[in-house]
C-alpha cells in the first residue's frame, strides 16, 4: 500500500495529528487545546547534567 503525501510541507501537532497551515495555527492549538500536556511536562524541558556526568574543558 502506498500513502498520498498530502500536505506533508504543512505542521501537523504530533498529540493529535491535526494538520494546520502555518505554524502560528500550530502554535494556537497547543497552547489551547494541549495546555494542561505541556503545563505537565514543562518540568522535564529543563536541562541538567545528570549525576556522574563530567565537563570536559
Amino acid at each position: 500500500m502506498v500513502l498520498p503525501l498530502v500536505d506533508e510541507d504543512n505542521p501537523k501537532c504530533y498529540l493529535c495529528h491535526e494538520g494546520f497551515e502555518n505554524l502560528e495555527g500550530l502554535r494556537d492549538h497547543q497552547n489551547t487545546v494541549h495546555k494542561d500536556f505541556f503545563e505537565e511536562h514543562e518540568k522535564q524541558l529543563a536541562k541538567e547534567p545528570a549525576p556522574g556526568d563530567v565537563t570536559v574543558f
